[in-house]
């Protein structure tokens, strides 16, 4: 491997090791919604789509189908994400993301992006160092909403 190119992969690394141990951003939940982004930075739909069609972060698509030809096997256990964007307003689909159990804790989704103290802590069968830290981050839940938003 050329060093400048093992170089830029340590960098990228580390980058996205940063970006995924960042703590969970505090948020205020007002009805079945989070009103407020959690960035200041808009969401990025490209970058939302692709969180959703990975397979090993976001895991969407584990339970979900959506308009995404290339994924083969899509699931079927929770709601298609066909047509998110006219069903749920930005701030519920915010929610929906960062911690869906706020709704139903006996939901199978994952709170995403936990408020730092809920009752839905991020979880806690990971390795030592990523305990504690959500998901996804501030940004990537943004990305996310952002992708949603164009489903309609």
């Amino acid at each position: 491997m050329k060093p400048g190119l093992a170089i830029a992969l340590l960098a990228a690394m580390a980058a996205t090791a940063a970006l995924a141990a960042s703590p969970a951003a505090a948020y205020t939940v007002v009805d079945d919604g989070i009103p407020q982004p959690l960035t200041a930075t808009p969401g990025d739909a490209q970058r939302g789509r692709a969180i959703v069609a990975q397979r090993q972060q976001g895991l969407c698509l584990l339970c979900h189908s959506g308009p995404i030809a290339e994924e083969r096997f899509q699931g079927n256990l929770a709601p298609p994400l066909d047509g998110a964007g006219s069903r749920w307003t930005t701030a519920q689909l915010r929610l929906r993301i960062a911690n869906a159990r706020h709704l139903n804790p006996d939901s199978l989704m994952p709170a995403f992006h936990p408020a730092p103290g809920s009752a839905q802590e991020a979880p806690q069968r990971v390795a030592a160092a990523w305990r504690g830290q959500p998901i996804l981050s501030a940004q990537q839940v943004e990305d996310v909403l952002a992708y949603l938003q164009t489903l309609k």
